[in-house]
């Protein structure tokens, strides 16, 4: 892939995209599987689901698959649809035309986070409680300490890792079961990322800073200074980094080699109007998309530790990012219900 942030074309003109105004808030977005297409979960109970092309014509909107708001979606690892959670304590399976089957039905209960995992299974939050679903069966992890906060899959998907107060419990889901393994540290745990070569686990912290563990040792780090809760962390492709949000620019944490104790983060690029509130590394490259409080978008090189704005700011809060496998499109939510597609391959 070949980004050119020294091209004075990625300078002067921003990326051509499909907008789309909806009267909801996007709480998530994500790409299929195979690329082909976009949606997005809306505080109303729908998911819009678009052409990835964005010169394809919009299909129509769909009603409400949820009672309540969505809260969370990801692309289902065992099609070419999605997968939704919402405040009714549903989990719907949603194919690529729109329609909508049941899962999970956790009645009283938010379904507030999820991850998937390219064996095709899907782990889901519901208050205190954690649940897998693969091949139509449903099994129950917890109950932990308080609500579950986040969710992530090991990289062989044989774990899972929930964040809740005083720590992360990883759960063994595999074919051989052991015991819960519990990392503690005290306070609430806010967002949840295992690093992309299985070794670390990260959390975004109450207090306003990060933790991380050491799978192997059961060592930790702590990370300081942040002005805001850091509620978005994203590594990545090939683990040497950690960016986080709530800083005015990229911040990435090193661990490679010895990893960032005692090392100051890399920061890099033009301060936004604002704070990130979201953070998404390339699926690939050495690139990171960063979204503001403020609806400002940038795009980071980490090689060259530069920036290039993509979406100006217009006061909205970006609320969601998502790259397409190929890392050629990005989409983009804002707390306005403004749905964007942006088309980086020009």
């Amino acid at each position: 892939m070949k980004l050119d942030l020294a091209n004075p074309a990625w300078l002067q003109t921003l990326p051509p995209g499909r907008s789309l105004g909806v009267d909801a808030p996007a709480a998530a977005c994500a790409f299929s599987t195979d690329g082909s297409r976009v949606a997005f979960g809306l505080g109303d109970g729908r998911v819009r689901i678009l052409p990835a092309d964005i010169a394809a014509p919009e299909t129509p909107a769909a009603e409400p698959l949820h009672g309540g708001a969505v809260l969370a979606l990801v692309a289902d690892p065992a099609g070419d649809g999605f997968v939704s959670g919402g405040d009714d304590g549903r989990l719907l399976r949603v194919a690529a035309d729109g329609t909508a089957s049941e899962l999970v039905n956790q009645k009283g209960r938010w379904v507030e986070h999820l991850a998937a995992h390219r064996s095709g299974a899907i782990a889901a939050s519901a208050s205190k409680t954690a649940f897998v679903v693969k091949d139509g069966e449903v099994r129950e992890f917890g109950p932990h300490p308080s609500t579950v906060a986040g969710i992530d899959f090991s990289k062989d998907g044989s774990r899972i890792a929930c964040a809740h107060y005083g720590g992360v419990t990883v759960w063994s889901i595999g074919n051989v079961v052991l015991p819960p393994r519990r990392f503690a540290w005290r306070g609430s745990h806010v967002a949840l990322k295992w690093s992309t070569d299985g070794k670390f686990i990260a959390t975004g912290t109450q207090e306003n800073d990060i933790h991380v563990w050491r799978m192997a040792q059961a060592t930790d780090m702590r990370m300081q200074g942040y002005p805001a809760k850091v509620k978005s962390l994203s590594w990545t492709a090939d683990a040497r980094f950690l960016f986080t949000s709530a800083q005015p620019v990229f911040t990435a944490w090193p661990f490679a080699g010895k990893g960032p104790e005692g090392k100051p983060p890399l920061q890099f690029g033009d301060e936004g109007a604002g704070l990130m509130s979201v953070v998404a590394a390339h699926p690939s490259a050495e690139f990171v998309a960063g979204g503001y409080d403020s609806g400002e978008l940038q795009l980071g090189d980490l090689k060259t530790r530069r920036s290039v704005v993509l979406r100006m700011s217009d006061g909205a809060a970006i609320t969601c990012l998502a790259w397409s496998p190929d890392g050629w499109k990005l989409a983009v939510g804002t707390d306005a219900g403004t749905l964007q597609v942006l088309d980086l391959k020009r």
